[in-house]
């Protein structure tokens, strides 16, 4: 027969302390114990009887929640023999089974590694607008963790080496007892001694005091491709920071600052800049000497341009980042109308208004043009 006996030398059926056949899978099992404890905890039910049924679930739930332990009491085996804390009968709770049967937690225990991956790194650099439509190959300046190449990144002095934690016995936790809203329960927590390790190092590398990597300022040669813009990023691997003890670095992310440009405003792979014409040559048509990122262009303004008229310039913005060719450059005009004309510039101009049929308002002490205009509205 099944079972395993208690003090007394009564067997005792796990299946039929949780309410569950024998050939229950874990989502059974763990939905009977939550019914079970929730209905028998000290806290909700006070009757003595109940705790000690308490106990019961929660040693039944330890043995069929764990297959090697559920595996040895379907052949016979006793596996509550040595469980120590969580045995039936003991007034602890293992935390963590608990934990794994109320939220579905699931956490790896024993010593974390101490050879780790290193972080990623991410430097600003500022670049002309040039450099960014065509390309560059910049210098740069990093300070990261690099390997220690005194330990090579063992973290130990010459011919010494980690030691087992006395504290953890190298299991890298260590339990603690305290009371929560389900009773006295065990939880565990990263040792203190080895923060979790599981190892000590008695002897530490001099240079790196055992983190087996050291900071130090390093020169790069990162290459711009043509086309970037202002924000994006380009990945550099494995030139980030070392992991500790000596662990794989992470990536360097070099982020691009574009500057702003005394001429020119960019959107996209698109250029736009502004020029101002006078009023004359906006009318007559005139040619004009656009500065481009390629050097000096002449271009066209014909005859009658108005203001806020636009000239495209094919192929002379930014380099398209992906694929071939180029973006445009809009040339923006501003027809500037004079300010302040002498006699003679104003007669002439009124001569040009008149043989064009065009009326225009002379304004005199007299009030001018829209005094004319009310008086001939009040009848005068």
């Amino acid at each position: 027969m099944s079972g395993t006996s208690d003090r007394a030398g009564v067997a005792k059926d796990y299946y039929g302390i949780l309410g569950v056949n024998r050939d229950a899978g874990p989502d059974d099992i763990k939905r009977a114990y939550r019914r079970l404890a929730r209905e028998l905890h000290p806290d909700v039910n006070p009757d003595p009887g109940a705790q000690e049924r308490f106990k019961e679930v929660n040693a039944a739930y330890e043995v069929l929640s764990d297959p090697r332990k559920r595996e040895m009491f379907d052949l016979g085996g006793d596996p509550m023999s040595s469980a120590g804390a969580g045995a039936a009968g003991s007034p602890f709770v293992d935390f963590q089974n608990i934990m794994d049967a109320f939220f579905g937690t699931s956490q790896a225990r024993g010593p974390r590694p101490r050879t780790r991956p290193g972080a990623d790194a991410i430097l600003r650099l500022e670049l002309e607008l040039d450099e960014t439509a065509f390309g560059v190959e910049a210098p740069i300046t990093v300070d990261t963790a690099v390997l220690c190449t005194t330990c090579s990144g063992a973290g130990t002095a010459a011919g010494t080496h980690p030691a087992t934690c006395d504290i953890c016995g190298g299991r890298g936790e260590v339990q603690a007892v305290q009371r929560t809203f389900l009773g006295q329960v065990i939880s565990a927590r990263p040792c203190a001694a080895c923060q979790g390790f599981g190892t000590v190092i008695p002897h530490p590398c001099a240079t790196c005091g055992g983190d087996g990597r050291v900071r130090t300022r390093r020169s790069l040669t990162v290459k711009i491709p043509a086309g970037v813009e202002d924000g994006m990023r380009i990945r550099l691997a494995s030139q980030g920071e070392v992991g500790p003890g000596g662990g794989p670095a992470g990536d360097l992310y070099v982020e691009i600052a574009e500057k702003p440009h005394d001429v020119f405003s960019r959107k996209g792979d698109d250029l736009h800049c502004r020029v101002t014409v006078p009023m004359t040559a906006a009318a007559l048509g005139t040619r004009l000497t656009i500065k481009t990122l390629d050097g000096e262009e002449a271009v066209e303004v014909r005859a009658g341009t108005q203001p806020g008229a636009t000239l495209r310039i094919r192929e002379r913005g930014v380099q398209h980042l992906r694929g071939v060719g180029r973006g445009d450059l809009f040339v923006h005009l501003d027809v500037r109308t004079p300010t302040k004309l002498s006699a003679d510039e104003e007669r002439h101009l009124r001569e040009f208004a008149r043989a064009r049929g065009e009326e225009v308002a002379e304004l005199s002490k007299h009030g001018g043009f829209f005094s004319r205009v009310r008086d001939a509205f009040n009848g005068h």
